[in-house]
């Protein structure tokens, strides 16, 4: 799509887009990083696509946004959503909305080297999380 024809969807929109899109860049992140149980795909996945694991990624790519990815970010976060957050604040659930409409934006501009970019900063680790699994396992109340 033209650059001027994306700018005129609803922020929540892109954001809807963004969502399907990093969520898969995700999964197939963590199925090339190597051979593992679907369970800890699930658990590293959600960890990475939650809320509060967008909040971990705009910490490191805010100041990265161009001024446009900066303005589409803003108005997505600052849109008035019919959903809320399930397991994050109400801020963060915001900012990950943001974060989305970004992701929305250029994939829908077909500006892929530029998703790569930015979401080769996020924290996708099916290390991390099998260590957590074991800690889990390893807990005894």
């Amino acid at each position: 799509m033209q650059k001027q024809e994306v700018l005129k969807i609803h922020p929540v929109t892109l954001a809807f887009v963004g969502d399907a899109v990093y969520s898969l860049y995700v999964r197939e992140k963590l199925v090339k990083a190597g051979e593992d149980k679907p369970g800890v795909y699930q658990k590293a996945a959600s960890a990475a696509v939650s809320a509060c694991g967008q909040n971990e990624l705009l910490k490191k790519i805010e100041p990265l946004f161009t001024e446009e990815e900066a303005e589409i970010f803003r108005r997505a976060r600052n849109s008035r959503k019919n959903s809320k957050a399930k397991n994050a604040t109400a801020a963060e659930y915001n900012r990950s909305t943001g974060v989305e409409a970004v992701v929305g934006y250029l994939y829908l501009t077909e500006n892929f080297l530029r998703i790569e970019e930015i979401l080769s900063f996020a924290d996708i680790s099916p290390e991390k999380t099998r260590e957590e699994i074991a800690k889990i396992k390893e807990f005894k109340p």
